[in-house]
């Protein structure tokens, strides 16, 4: 009787075996974090040999940063719908805002991973230029100011409205706004109110 082989010896015969260990990788980072993953880990949760992984991907950090690509491809995404479905460039901007907070919440672990494979490096991702995200911001911006900001001005505001957007991400769980979120009327209000409030201050000041 022929015994089956043993799993470290399976072949792999996959369709499409890089997105299929892509799709793994991100199923392990959002249920048991980041320290589970290994390229052993996502080949079982795939159903392939341990060895497969290693015809697509040298080790763990090369399938971070393919994980980190879908990461911002899917976010981009994100902000095209968010962009599409606003009728003026105020409620583009709010939108943005709140696809983003909706994004980082319901992605946690791939969020991180997309900063954490982005922060050493000499250029922001691809994903985030040639009209992806980071895009979606600075053309809704400009669109705001009639096509009149400078170049300088719009990259800084660009710069501003993301680290709003990132640093709103970081603190939404914070306990201290659950008042203000059931004051307003749940998160995402408070959320849309916070982003609603990102030029008060320089209305202020022109006064």
């Amino acid at each position: 009787m022929t015994q089956p082989a043993p799993a470290d010896a399976r072949p792999y015969h996959h369709g499409d075996l890089s997105r299929a260990l892509v799709d793994a990788a991100r199923r392990i980072l959002e249920t048991e974090g980041p320290a589970a993953l290994s390229l052993r880990a996502v080949a079982r949760e795939a159903g392939v040999s341990p060895a497969a992984p290693y015809h697509h991907f040298k080790d763990k950090s090369q399938l971070l940063e393919a994980v980190a690509h879908e990461g911002w491809v899917a976010l981009d995404l994100a902000l095209s719908a968010a962009r599409a479905q606003a009728p003026d460039s105020r409620e583009r901007m709010t939108g943005l805002g709140v696809a983003y907070i909706r994004f980082a919440r319901d992605n946690p672990a791939l969020y991180r991973v997309m900063y954490d494979c982005s922060r050493d490096k000499d250029s922001l991702p691809d994903q985030m230029r040639e009209e992806g995200a980071y895009c979606q911001v600075r053309n809704t911006i400009n669109e705001r100011s009639g096509g009149q900001a400078s170049a300088i001005d719009l990259e800084l505001a660009t710069i501003a409205a993301w680290c709003a957007g990132h640093g709103l991400a970081e603190m939404i769980g914070f306990k201290q706004f659950a008042p203000l979120k059931e004051l307003l009327g749940g998160e995402e209000a408070f959320v849309r109110a916070v982003f609603e409030h990102l030029g008060m201050f320089a209305k202020l000041d022109q006064g």
